[in-house]
């Protein structure tokens, strides 16, 4: 089995399921890494899930990938529009990087269309709902095949 697929969660991501269902659904972080977890097991890969509050933790975070994961798949909340920390530290990790966010960015306020995060991303996924992160799991799977 390859090297884990990190899932990395930024701000308020601990509350999924709770805050704003009208616009991040229902499932927590938990079904997240469940779902992820099984598409993942399709592929005969895995995953590893991590939600951080703080950006530094974000950042360490990304630092141990580089020798630990195939893949990042970071939805990095409100750290997307403001962390050029984040980018210069993604831009340090070697493998395939994919942005998610759950809901439409573009359709919600303007300071929220700018990321810093997707200067490295392979792919940007936004408004699929939790499942986009299934959708990230899948691409990285066919990115580390090849």
């Amino acid at each position: 089995m390859t090297k884990p697929i990190y899932i990395l969660n930024g701000p308020n991501l601990n509350l999924l399921g709770q805050r704003q269902p009208e616009i991040y659904g229902r499932e927590t972080l938990a079904d997240v890494e469940a779902d992820c977890a099984r598409v993942a097991a399709e592929k005969n890969m895995s995953v590893k899930l991590f939600q951080s509050n703080h950006e530094g933790v974000v950042i360490d975070t990304i630092h141990e990938a580089r020798q630990e994961a195939c893949g990042i798949i970071i939805n990095p909340g409100a750290f997307t529009h403001t962390s050029v920390a984040i980018l210069d530290a993604l831009n340090t990790f070697e493998g395939p990087v994919i942005e998610v966010h759950i809901s439409n960015v573009h359709k919600r306020e303007s300071f929220r269309h700018h990321s810093y995060v997707s200067l490295r991303a392979d792919g940007v996924i936004a408004g699929l709902g939790t499942e986009g992160y299934q959708a990230a799991v899948r691409r990285i799977g066919t990115l580390v095949s090849k």
